[in-house]
């Protein structure tokens, strides 16, 4: 038994947010990522309010039930229980469980990476990718960098984990200035005077969008793509140069 649920819990409700009713939300009412459907079919008629203020006992319980147990989080090795069950929560447990068979294999932080690569191919793939993309992306590499310290951890000295964290922060930094540099020379042709933000990584967004409106020229969608891969494995460097800085010893 791995016992590591509440670690793995309180670093996925990091990202899962507060109390939530907005009126165009389809969810409805929603508290540390528990809808009031989903809190009700807990606590058979439980009011909003009741929602809002729900303790952390029964947090836990749902997250338990709903996902970790589901992915089987106490057979899994440490940081291979948190990828999986953040990913079970943010895009369901049956598709997490698949990443994972899918990743298996080699060390338990490769099998971290290799989930973690499929989890945001996934996401790349949807069409709501150009409004939440960076901030699905951020979440991903942060979780990757997270659990591939977990893992590196129990199998390693805390200085020799260190300074892979730090060889991984390089290699993604090293990526993304190679892609940036990709993207200068694929081609800058545009329509709707796009080409001074298509390299501009702040506007990664916007330039998702152009691709999906199929507004940019072939080589100008193939510099996009890379800017958007730059923008991720820049992510990537931030979240596993951060790791390396948590282990002081």
């Amino acid at each position: 038994m791995n016992g590591n649920f509440r670690n793995c819990l309180a670093v996925t409700l990091g990202y899962e947010g507060g109390w939530s009713d907005h009126p165009s939300d389809p969810g409805g009412a929603t508290m540390k990522g528990i809808t009031l459907a989903t809190y009700r079919r807990y606590k058979p008629g439980a009011t909003r309010t009741q929602l809002r203020n729900i303790p952390m006992k029964d947090v836990e319980a749902i997250y338990r039930a709903g996902y970790w147990d589901t992915i089987n989080g106490d057979r899994l090795a440490a940081g291979v229980d948190l990828a999986t069950f953040d990913a079970g929560v943010n895009s369901g447990p049956a598709r997490a469980r698949s990443w994972l068979m899918a990743s298996i294999g080699g060390p338990d932080h490769e099998t971290v990476r290799k989930l973690c690569a499929r989890r945001l191919g996934f996401m790349r793939s949807l069409a709501i990718w150009n409004t939440f993309g960076r901030g699905w992306s951020r979440r991903v590499a942060e979780i990757e960098a997270r659990g591939v310290a977990w893992a590196l951890a129990r199998s390693k000295s805390p200085v020799q984990a260190r300074e892979q964290l730090e060889t991984e922060a390089a290699a993604a930094s090293s990526r993304s200035r190679t892609q940036t540099v990709g993207a200068g020379t694929a081609g800058t042709a545009t329509t709707a005077g796009s080409g001074d933000a298509l390299f501009n990584p702040q506007h990664a967004d916007q330039v998702a969008g152009w691709m999906l409106g199929g507004l940019l020229t072939v080589g100008a969608v193939a510099a996009a793509i890379l800017i958007i891969r730059a923008i991720i494995h820049r992510q990537r460097a931030s979240a596993y140069a951060a790791e390396a800085k948590r282990i002081t010893s």
